[in-house]
């Protein structure tokens, strides 16, 4: 199914999500806050930039966003030039950012309102995985309208689900952050033992990921780690941004999160040695100071 998309948002992961919609036939027109970002990217693709969030979606079937936070998501949909006044009725919005589930149930009204479709579609695999089009993606919303919207995100998709009504993405992707804080504080305090205790990083990893302790962290950052290289990856403040919401939505739902509430102050310490573009796996380095 070849459709007319826009995607909102260039960064790190739009733009090559955006990249792969056009790969795969897609007719796809842009926009980025910055616009050389979108010109460069039209260039690159044979696509169309446009100078609004609104225009990139007049006549759009499929508008999708990769932007910052909750606030930057309601300028881009609900803003004086946002996207839900240029789509057409029967459209449908597929959010790609990570927010709140608050803001999503929001937004998800306001575009019904509209008499659009929406769906909350956080991701995770990183900035490698949206360039080698493997993401998993997590999704929200009702139930015709993700199906229509799934042939579109499987462009960029090693895995795409429906988890529930709006908001169930997000809280999805919550679950996600969760397992890693705490994971990538584990690795980091183990390779910082084998530092401490003279042993080979490379040579620990090859026999501990065989077992139990195994995990797509280790494999794929372990030898950055020890080399102290955080110049790739989610960074550190984005990171910080979606703990935040886990913490808060736990408030909310009475889930007991003490290892990610200690993570995340592992995360302000990283912040405050002027980490805060570094990728998540420099947790390690407030060990070895």
């Amino acid at each position: 199914m070849m459709a007319r998309v826009a995607f909102l948002g260039l960064g790190v992961m739009g733009f090559p999500m955006a990249g792969h919609l056009a790969a795969n036939g897609h007719e796809v027109t842009v926009w980025n806050r910055t616009a050389a970002k979108a010109t460069a990217w039209a260039e690159k693709h044979q696509g169309r930039a446009a100078t609004t969030a609104a225009e990139a979606a007049d006549g759009a079937e499929f508008v999708m966003a990769c932007v910052g936070n909750d606030d930057d998501l309601r300028q881009v949909c609900t803003g004086p030039q946002g996207a839900f006044s240029g789509m057409t009725k029967g459209a449908i919005f597929v959010d790609h950012t990570t927010v709140s589930a608050a803001v999503t149930r929001e937004l998800a009204q306001a575009a019904s309102d509209f008499g659009l479709g929406f769906v909350d579609a956080p991701v995770s695999g990183g900035q490698a995985g949206a360039e080698n089009g493997q993401l998993s993606v997590m999704c929200g919303g009702d139930v015709a309208q993700y199906a229509k919207a799934e042939p579109v995100i499987a462009a960029y998709a090693k895995i795409c689900r429906l988890m529930g009504p709006s908001g169930a993405g997000q809280l999805t992707k919550m679950c996600n952050q969760i397992a890693i804080a705490g994971l990538v504080q584990g690795l980091s305090e183990s390779l910082n033992f084998a530092e401490k205790a003279g042993l080979s990083i490379p040579e620990v990893v090859e026999v501990i990921s065989q077992g139990a302790a195994g995990s797509w962290q280790m494999q794929a950052r372990h030898q950055t780690m020890a080399e102290n290289r955080f110049d790739f990856g989610f960074a550190v403040d984005w990171m910080r941004k979606d703990l935040n919401i886990c913490l808060s939505t736990a408030e909310e739902n009475g889930a007991s999160l003490p290892v990610t509430a200690l993570v995340d102050q592992f995360y302000k310490e990283v912040q405050q040695m002027g980490g805060g573009r570094w990728d998540t796996s420099s947790l390690i380095a407030r060990l070895r100071r």
